[in-house]
């Protein structure tokens, strides 16, 4: 990685300003997941032992560019605070006097949260005035926000332009250089696994991964505009009939590239998607009329297992079922347990994207052993599809390199 990180900055008695990702899901004003908050305690733990002066800036939601009670990150202090054992001083705002004041006020080892970002239109518009109230607030800037990497806005790209050493931060660094190895220099065999509801969503990824790759095992509700492209009875499972063409294209590239790309075998299928309804297992890839497919069927996994098997570099984004109902939620979680049983055996093992990463949790896989778990999902996807993202682009370049 050839971007400034935090070895290269001399934070003591600095006000660091570092964008951080508490987009953390919330209801009733209460967090429900905080494994990115958690993610970012390292980071913010080192500057505090450091002596820095730590101002730390986040989105959260859609607010709509204006102040609404239900965005703000206020909870998320009183958590962070909870988890790094000390007082976290929060501003009401992220510009303006107040917010300035309250950085200036800061003593070495103490922390800052400011109000959510998005609370002002001018965040995601990367106004270059509001950049400026924003570059105020630090002495030395640092991205650690790989979730949010990928947008160009006034905290990840428009206030690097007032810091002559913006600098990655060593969760960011860590992303970075997971994803790099696994679009660069990947060790083969390569096997991604690939899953989520829409093959639109996909198409770059498959595009870019394919000639990268050894093998890309599919799964989720895309598996079935692939049936359909082929022909084959979906019954009333997801499709997007739109993409059917897509699909059969990318089918036909993949029998010129040795059919790289996998498709499953059999289905957990049902009448209703909330699990209302008794599942039950295809004898083959069609699915009968009423029924749609939720899950993969036992024969699926074992030829996923049988793929995965012996891979030295595997990279899974997107559930692989209906993981929220636990009747569908077999194969996903088979699929995960053996992917994180992979890694003790020297697997580089690498899970990304949002609802992977919920599924981890909700399947209570979060103490498996992944060598990596992307805070990004947006980002995530844009990395795999070899696209330069803006607030990693904005960072400035390590000399020599």
């Amino acid at each position: 990685m050839n971007k400034l990180t935090l070895d290269d900055l001399e934070p003591a008695g600095k006000r660091v300003l570092v964008r951080v990702d508490y987009n953390l899901p919330m209801r009733d004003g209460e967090i429900t997941d905080d494994s990115r908050l958690v993610a970012s305690i390292p980071t913010v733990r080192r500057l505090v032992e450091a002596g820095a002066k730590v101002v730390l800036m986040s989105h959260l939601g859609r607010p709509k560019g204006q102040p609404d009670p239900a965005y703000s990150l206020a909870p998320v202090a009183q958590r962070l605070a909870k988890l790094l054992g000390q007082e976290v001083h929060f501003a009401d705002d992220c510009v303006g006097r107040g917010p300035l004041e309250a950085s200036e006020k800061l003593e070495a080892g103490q922390v800052l949260l400011l109000e959510n970002l998005r609370f002002h239109p001018e965040e995601e518009a990367s106004d270059p005035a509001f950049s400026k109230q924003l570059a105020q607030l630090g002495d030395l800037y640092l991205n650690d926000a790989f979730g949010a990497a990928h947008r160009d806005h006034a905290s990840t790209a428009g206030v690097t332009r007032f810091f002559p050493r913006a600098a990655a931060g060593p969760l960011l660094e860590r992303e970075l250089r997971y994803l790099t190895r696994a679009v660069e220099n990947p060790e083969h065999p390569y096997v991604v696994v690939l899953g989520g509801a829409k093959v639109s969503g996909k198409i770059d990824v498959l595009q870019n991964l394919m000639p990268l790759v050894d093998s890309i095992l599919i799964g989720g509700g895309m598996i079935y505009t692939f049936y359909k492209a082929r022909g084959i009875d979906i019954g009333d499972s997801l499709v997007e009939s739109d993409r059917e063409q897509m699909a059969a294209d990318l089918l036909a590239e993949s029998e010129k590239t040795g059919s790289k790309l996998v498709l499953p075998v059999d289905s957990v299928v049902s009448g209703a998607a909330d699990g209302s309804e008794p599942a039950e297992v295809t004898a083959g890839e069609a699915i009968p009329a009423g029924m749609m497919g939720v899950d993969l069927g036992p024969r699926s996994v074992d030829r996923m297992k049988a793929r995965l098997a012996g891979a030295r570099t595997v990279v899974w984004n997107g559930p692989l079922g209906i993981f929220e109902v636990p009747a569908f939620s077999r194969g996903t979680e088979a699929v995960a347990r053996e992917i994180a049983g992979m890694t003790g055996r020297g697997t580089t093992t690498i899970v990304g994207g949002g609802d992977s990463v919920a599924a981890i949790h909700r399947l209570g896989l979060e103490n498996e052993d992944f060598s990596h778990v992307s805070t990004g999902g947006g980002a995530f996807l844009e990395f795999l599809e070899g696209k330069e993202l803006p607030g990693v682009a904005a960072l400035a370049d390590r000399k020599g390199s």
